[in-house]
């Protein structure tokens, strides 16, 4: 445990958000995506900030990192592959549903048992084939599932009941939210239902940034390095084939990453130097490439992040400007004295 006394929770107001990108067009600001950035350093220390990192928000599905570290604590037995499926967004593939599959095997429960929304799959191609072939939309794949799955494991193996598992006074959640509290350092400033139907968490930018910092500083072994060691380890399991979450794992040794809903983004370094991002209106082509330049801003090398730099904006088919991060974003040199 971090901290026998979590800090007063965040504050519930109209957060105080700051231009964090620029769609520029022929050499014109044609459009500007406000949100808010921090960046923690090895030492846990605020290195930058921008908009408002204390005000209360949702963190939507990058929350998923530390739900499976509450389900580990609780006795959750996963590791590897499942283990990074229990805390994915997955974009609903075959090994993601073999996968969730596999996780409710090994509980002894079935598809039916799941409580998460009936959904389609959420990469558009899987999605395309999945309509073509007839297939009405299901609990597997949803692309919480298999959390969901693992709820269900980790409610059973602690013999708490089934039916009610995603009320947020069931043990499971209520298990869940001590540990928010305790990786986050911070009180929950409200609870609602996320979009799967799991009980979601009011916390603030710089907390997610410092549980996320946490379970990646973690000693080997323990809930949290076991963690952050399986969605590393199989960033296609946490994510999906062509996701940019998982290219980004793959483009910076040791690197956790994860997204969520409503242009949410958190990264962490394994000495625990860490990103979290919010794009106010919810913009995936906000997130990454303001996600890309607080990286830079922690100090990884720009040449790893070239690819996440932002996407092209197009005009008669050809690339006529791009979605870049606001100058303050950029990282500072320091070039030494002749």
């Amino acid at each position: 445990m971090y901290s026998s006394s979590p800090a007063a929770a965040p504050i519930v107001r109209e957060p105080l958000h700051a231009p964090v990108a620029h769609l520029v067009r022929g050499g014109v600001v044609e459009g500007i995506h406000y949100g808010s950035v921090v960046v923690l350093g090895a030492d846990g220390r605020v290195q930058f900030q921008l908009g408002d990192i204390e005000a209360a928000f949702y963190p939507r599905s990058a929350i998923k990192p530390v739900q499976a570290v509450a389900m580990l604590r609780a006795g959750l037995p996963l590791d590897g592959e499942l283990l990074s499926l229990a805390a994915a967004s997955h974009s609903g593939e075959e090994r993601h549903l073999a996968g969730t599959r596999r996780i409710l095997d090994l509980a002894g429960l079935t598809e039916d048992d799941l409580r998460n929304v009936p959904d389609l799959p959420y990469d558009p191609a899987v999605r395309d084939t999945w309509i073509r072939e007839g297939r009405l939309p299901s609990r597997l794949a949803q692309n919480c599932s298999g959390k969901h799955a693992a709820m269900l494991w980790t409610a059973k193996l602690n013999d708490w009941s089934l039916e009610d598992c995603l009320e947020p006074e069931h043990p499971l959640q209520q298990a869940i939210a001590e540990i928010v509290e305790d990786l986050t350092g911070q009180r929950i400033a409200r609870t609602t239902v996320d979009g799967c139907g799991a009980p979601l968490f009011s916390i603030s930018l710089h907390g997610l940034a410092r549980a996320v910092s946490r379970i990646v500083a973690a000693a080997p072994g323990t809930p949290e390095a076991r963690v952050a060691d399986a969605m590393r380890e199989h960033a296609e399991m946490a994510s999906g084939a062509g996701r940019d979450v998982a290219a980004l794992m793959r483009a910076v040794p040791g690197l956790l990453a994860k997204d969520g809903f409503e242009g949410v983004q958190v990264a962490a370094l394994p000495d625990g130097r860490a990103v979290a991002v919010k794009i106010a209106d919810g913009a995936n082509r906000a997130r990454v490439p303001v996600a890309a330049a607080a990286l830079a801003r922690a100090g990884v090398d720009p040449a790893l992040l070239t690819e996440f730099a932002g996407e092209a904006l197009l005009g008669g088919g050809r690339e006529v400007g791009r979605v870049r991060p606001v100058r303050s974003l950029e990282p500072v040199v320091v070039s030494a004295c002749a």
